[in-house]
């Protein structure tokens, strides 16, 4: 359907490798088979080789005696390519979408259909991080028999759930409690999302999906005469942290599209900014998040119980703090367990870090894991706004797909089926729409039969239900108040309550002055069940390159320290799940503080960006192929 041409540079990049160069000349990316296109664009981001490597000089080429040297290469245009569907991230929803378009396509014989996704991690899955226990009714009817033995592109690594558990904890007790319905795992999986998005990606390819890795979406693009979304650009390569190319820059690459879906995950950066542009949010309450800290253990046999769900709440948290724990027992002697904290929480000191760190002492964890050995560490946001915080979805030129537009059901403690069921939706509306208007490529797309399939779905009916669990914390009872009436919502109400209770807020809005709450003092860590900040960071595998602009963007690092240090004592340091925030002694600035930002720490979870009382901290995309590089989680 895409038009199958790039355009050429007005200006030529003169750092780009001659061989690749020639090549592009004469021949647009579109012209090759996904495969060996692919090839090509990770070879143009690596054509240039990191300038510490060079054994030359590195001094700038001048092709022509009479250069001026004023000229700034981030000013040239940047290549094209026209796609019929870009989907932005390589998630469960975005994958889903991918496989389900391509299925569509080759079911009507248009295997030139173009797919394509950007991925802003350097191979998919490396970003991915869930607890996670999936229920298989979408991945069921996307791909069926995904894990059938008889299958030998069967996903290998699904641990089916036996038994569940549900524990209200006190500092050293562990009190059975009745799980919600919505909490009944019979028939789901333990994985890993980690090694099921890669083992999508694989199913997507298969397909003739053209997957993209290491390439961040960095911008939208519009259309100038009506202002629709008409696809996104990647980032500029080789930028110092100064603003200035160096010589290894690379212009970043337009990819133009029909019909542009976002599936960035929570709180994706391109995401606010379509929100904002078209007010997606006019009619829905503004979304609430939590913290998800994880790690998986390899534990000793005799404490390993395959197939075991446990879930916890109370202790470490507070009354006022919404969250819980888990341990779920998966594989070979493999355990993840982690700890949830909304977002909402009003004491400046305490961290979710900390939290997680006291939690594993806690007997029903420790009693697991001790003698074990951790073998991986993640943090990412998750929405939990539910039912009452879904944004429109669908706005020209596009749509919001899995957990960008915040499809997690809470109460169930899942969300990739919802996903991937988005996801789904997204494709058949995408597909119906371009074949109705197949002979006007110019027109602008509007994916109504979108929004009218969600509130049909099987997404609605079960968001819509639970819709009131999740705010009833907010009560004057708090904790036990919302467990009490998310009782009555399981097991009497079941959402057929005339009322829809609202969110208190903004999740920044909540963080109270330090001075007017309880410090939270935090015990060493011992190096065997509990571990210090930059040890558990190791274990993301996470790098950024120092020399690039920080891409967690404060635009006065002075000014935010003097605003914010009285205020909340370096609330930053303690929200944030890897280090990155700190208030550095220095007698020289006033308070005697100042604000360092260590970006080559960061995991990408974007909790500064929700958390942040000032929302002065803009999270955006670093290089693409930067950030974690998680395995298991």
């Amino acid at each position: 359907m895409a038009s199958k041409i790039t355009t050429v540079p007005a200006v030529r990049n003169i750092f780009a490798t001659p061989p690749v160069q020639q090549l592009r000349a004469f021949r647009p990316y579109s012209w090759f088979p996904p495969p060996r296109r692919r090839s090509l664009l990770q070879r143009r981001r690596r054509s240039t080789p990191p300038i510490s490597r060079r054994s030359f000089t590195t001094s700038r080429p001048r092709p022509f005696a009479d250069v001026d040297d004023s000229l700034d290469p981030r000013q040239q245009d940047r290549e094209s390519d026209e796609v019929d569907v870009c989907i932005v991230g390589g998630g469960p929803a975005g994958l889903s979408a991918a496989i389900r378009l391509k299925q569509l396509a080759n079911e009507a014989g248009n295997e030139d259909f173009r797919v394509l996704i950007l991925e802003k991690a350097g191979e998919l899955g490396d970003h991915i991080v869930s607890g996670n226990v999936i229920e298989p009714s979408a991945v069921n009817e996307l791909l069926p028999g995904w894990n059938n033995p008889d299958n030998p592109s069967r996903f290998d690594y699904a641990t089916p759930a036996t038994h569940d558990k549900m524990r209200f904890l006190t500092k050293n007790s562990s009190i059975p409690i009745p799980a919600p319905p919505q909490m009944n795992n019979h028939g789901n999986y333990i994985i890993s999302l980690n090694q099921f998005s890669k083992w999508l990606g694989e199913r997507a390819e298969e397909l003739g999906v053209e997957i993209y890795p290491g390439f961040a979406a960095s911008e939208v693009l519009y259309k100038p005469d009506d202002g629709s979304v008409m696809g996104v650009a990647t980032n500029d390569q080789g930028i110092a942290r100064d603003g200035t190319p160096k010589p290894s820059f690379e212009r970043g690459m337009e990819f133009h599209a029909r019909i542009t879906l976002f599936a960035e995950g929570c709180h994706g950066s391109l995401t606010k900014q379509v929100i904002r542009k078209f007010d997606l949010r006019r009619d829905s309450q503004p979304q609430t998040y939590g913290l998800g800290l994880k790690e998986v253990w390899e534990v000793k046999p005799q404490n390993f119980r395959k197939g075991e769900v446990v879930h916890s709440m109370g202790y470490p948290l507070p009354s006022d703090t919404y969250g819980g724990g888990w341990i779920y027992h998966f594989g070979e002697n493999l355990v993840s367990l982690g700890l949830v904290v909304g977002l909402d929480y009003p004491n400046p000191w305490l961290s979710p870090y900390g939290e997680f760190q006291k939690l594993k002492h806690h007997p029903l964890y420790r009693s697991v894991i001790e003698g074990g050995k951790c073998i991986s560490y993640g943090a990412r946001a998750l929405n939990e706004g539910g039912f009452q915080s879904i944004p429109k979805c669908a706005f020209p030129g596009g749509a919001l797909i899995g957990d960008t537009a915040g499809f997690l059901n809470v109460p169930k403690i899942k969300g990739t089926h919802t996903a991937m069921r988005s996801g789904m939706l997204a494709a058949k509306a995408a597909w119906d729409a371009l074949s109705e208007n197949s002979k006007d490529p110019a027109s602008t797309i509007f994916l109504y039969s979108y929004e009218d399939a969600l509130r049909g779905s099987s997404i609605w009916k079960e968001l819509k239900e639970v819709r009131n669990m999740r705010p009833s914390f907010h009560s004057p009872l708090g904790l036990y108040g919302g467990i009490l009436y998310s009782g009555l919502e399981a097991y009497v109400f079941r959402g057929r309550t005339p009322w829809t209770l609202k969110h208190k807020g903004k999740d920044h809005e909540a963080t109270k002055l330090a001075d007017e709450m309880p410090k939270i003092e935090y015990g060493k860590n011992d190096g065997e069940v509990s571990f210090d900040i930059l040890t558990s960071v190791s274990r993301t595998g996470t790098n950024h390159e120092e020399d690039q602009p920080v891409h967690l963007q404060v635009e006065d690092w002075d000014e935010h320290a003097r605003e914010m240090w009285p205020r909340y004592k370096g609330v930053e340091n303690r929200f944030c799940p890897a280090g990155v925030y700190e208030y550095v002694e220095d007698g020289g600035k006033e308070f005697g503080r100042r604000f360092q930002i260590n970006a080559q720490n960061c995991i990408h979870c974007k909790t500064c960006d929700i958390k942040a009382p000032a929302q002065d901290i803009n999270w955006q995309t670093p290089q693409g192929g930067e950030g974690p590089k998680y395995t298991m989680t």
